[in-house]
């Protein structure tokens, strides 16, 4: 499940796992990382609040081993990967289904000014970021082939489209 900086992902992520359904948060569960695009090197500890420029050099990405390893303990059953990276094409291969959670601008202003999960989005030039990249983001993921969920209704509501989308295919066995 991805979707642009505050459609919901880690919040459906979290309701999932409450109702019994096997859910990783690539974002706080070590899948994600802040990465120099100059170096290739993980940053570990980022600073924040994040210096003018950080997002052109660093960037937010996934290590694919670790996606390996799920989709091999996962073979023949569901489970959902939630979060959004850059470096997504690198692992597309290895999902059943993708679904894009997408909302409209207001809601990602809003929900970046106040949630408590995570500062990003705080700073104007993530904003700006989570604004502009929210502008492509359903068109984007319709050419792959995604499933599109509202992400602006309730919560639970988005959960129940979003076990309904998986139901509806049969995981690949790896």
């Amino acid at each position: 499940m991805t979707g642009n900086s505050g459609a919901g992902k880690s919040t459906v992520c979290e309701l999932l796992k409450r109702h019994g359904h096997d859910a990783v948060d690539a974002d706080w569960e070590g899948y994600n990382h802040w990465v120099d695009r100059t170096t290739g090197r993980i940053v570990v500890n980022p600073p924040y609040p994040a210096p003018s420029g950080w997002l052109h050099r660093f960037g937010w990405k996934i290590d694919r081993a670790h996606v390996e390893a799920l989709a091999a303990r996962a073979a023949g059953q569901t489970v959902f990967l939630c979060g959004s990276v850059e470096n997504e094409d690198e692992v597309r291969d290895l999902f059943d289904l993708m679904i894009c959670l997408v909302v409209d601008d207001r809601t990602v202003t809003a929900r970046l000014a106040n949630r408590t999960t995570n500062a990003f989005g705080r700073q104007p030039e993530e904003l700006a970021a989570a604004l502009d990249d929210n502008a492509t983001t359903e068109s984007m993921y319709r050419r792959f082939g995604a499933t599109i969920i509202d992400g602006t209704r309730a919560p639970e509501t988005v959960m129940g489209e979003v076990l309904a989308a998986a139901r509806s295919v049969q995981p690949n066995n790896r």
